[in-house]
């Protein structure tokens, strides 16, 4: 084994290219789970899971949330024009680490799939984060941009992710007013992002 596949090799802009061995591959993976989870669930579900109500989102919300859509875009934009770093450990460490946040995601969709709507989803990997399908995409990505090599990518998701977290507290929000001292005890109990964003914080 050579000296280079022993590192993971990341560069900051690594060249951008049309290619067939692009990160491309990844996501497609990504977008074909996500259509076959929502072609097997119940209309009801995939509306549940997928239509927000912004009505009562503050205009500082509402602009967080627009540019982490931008930042977001920037991301899968960098990940299609992007060679997969070919015969590296960056390569396989990149695509376990994506296997491993698909895993999550699907566990995640299950379990809200099972949970009646009229009660908190609190089971599955809800027990460890109050939004366990935004920590798996964020390691599916994070397992893409090591698979690219990309640090600008990684870059991107970052801030995609600080700044959609507006999201993230108005449906907590959304929660509090519609399941009331169920959802307040689910928020005292588990974080938000696994060990970040604080138990009772919901602003």
């Amino acid at each position: 084994m050579g000296a280079d596949e022993m590192t993971i090799e990341m560069e900051l802009f690594p060249e951008l290219e049309l290619g067939l061995y692009n990160g491309w591959i990844l996501f497609v993976i990504l977008v074909a789970a996500e259509v076959l989870m929502f072609l097997l669930f119940p209309r009801d579900v995939v509306s549940r899971l997928t239509d927000f109500d912004r009505s009562k989102w503050s205009k500082s919300q509402r602009i967080s949330f627009a540019l982490g859509k931008t930042f977001s875009l920037i991301c899968i934009i960098l990940i299609v024009l992007t060679p997969l770093k070919l015969g590296t450990i960056g390569l396989g460490l990149g695509i376990a680490i994506f296997a491993i946040g698909l895993t999550g995601l699907a566990a995640s969709v299950i379990t809200f799939r099972r949970t009646s709507p009229d009660r908190p989803v609190t089971t599955g990997p809800y027990r460890f984060s109050r939004h366990p399908q935004q920590v798996s995409l964020f390691t599916i990505f994070t397992g893409i941009s090591i698979a690219i090599g990309s640090w600008v990518a990684f870059l991107a998701l970052i801030l995609s992710r600080l700044l959609n977290s507006a999201g993230d507290r108005a449906e907590e929000q959304a929660c509090l007013e519609y399941y009331g001292d169920s959802y307040q005890e689910y928020m005292e109990r588990v974080p938000r992002y696994l060990l970040f964003g604080g138990r009772t914080d919901s602003n």
